[in-house]
């Protein structure tokens, strides 16, 4: 393995290992969703198995494909689901690997971090996490060619997040994606009520938190929230689901939302 890429760590798990049935999953999964070109700066997207959250994921993914011209840089931020650690960890490596081919990172970017002391280089945090992982084969196929600035992120302040992303926002060539699930191991009922006040609280950009157990990835969500009430980003629910929807077992769920935020004329 080469210390200058990290090779996927979930194929085969989370999503085919197959470079050809993956191509013809993820296209399915875009083709089947609505979408109408939005021109959204930042979205939250979900990060489960595809045979879960894929169709929801897909509602973000087919915005992407949809536009033109179409953003050469993403910027992604999910939650660490195996390594503890204060602040955002990037993956001290040039390429990230997927069974569709090799991601370029955006070093020069990712250089421009280093002045942030809740900013680290951390390899560990990168190397079994799948909620940044899972989003790459959608981008491939959605985007083609785009740079990547990848950050897992620990226990980090809202304004600890907010203030990277700041740096990172850019213009109409960037995109912000921030993964995360919503409520987890409900019974399907239950969860609709929490993942329904949770949408609520996320269109509204509410100030109060979130918390672990409304979204697993809460810490980024709650860094791009604050980032969207400073640019007065206009925010809007574009699938909100649950695996009980998917996958069909109702009885134990884990709530998936995709939410888009969009910049509004000053």
């Amino acid at each position: 393995m080469s210390p200058h890429v990290r090779p996927p760590a979930v194929a085969g798990a989370f999503y085919p290992g197959s470079g050809a049935t993956l191509l013809g999953e993820v296209d399915a999964l875009l083709a089947g969703a609505e979408a109408n070109g939005s021109t959204a700066k930042a979205f939250i997207v979900p990060h489960a198995g595809y045979v879960y959250s894929g169709p929801i994921a897909a509602s973000v993914y087919a915005q992407l494909a949809r536009r033109a011209p179409k953003p050469t840089r993403v910027v992604l931020l999910g939650p660490s689901h195996h390594v503890g650690f204060l602040g955002l960890a990037l993956p001290g490596c040039e390429f990230f690997d997927t069974p569709l081919g090799r991601v370029p990172l955006d070093v020069d970017s990712m250089k421009q971090l280093s002045r942030f002391e809740q900013v680290r280089v951390l390899p560990r945090a990168h190397a079994k996490e799948h909620s940044l992982e899972v989003q790459l084969p959608f981008l491939q196929r959605a985007l083609g060619d785009f740079t990547l600035v990848p950050l897992v992120v620990g226990d980090a302040s809202p304004a600890e997040v907010a203030e990277v992303l700041e740096v990172l926002w850019g213009g109409p060539e960037t995109v912000v994606l921030v993964s995360s699930d919503l409520s987890h191991f409900l019974p399907s009922a239950e969860a609709r009520v929490l993942d329904g006040e949770t949408a609520r609280r996320i269109v509204a950009l509410d100030a109060a938190p979130l918390e672990g157990e409304e979204a697993c990835g809460c810490r980024p969500v709650n860094g791009l929230l604050e980032v969207a009430r400073r640019k007065r980003l206009v925010a809007s629910a574009l699938d909100v689901r649950n695996s009980g929807d998917t996958a069909g077992d109702r009885s134990r769920v884990v709530g998936y939302g995709a939410f888009a935020f969009t910049e509004t004329a000053s």
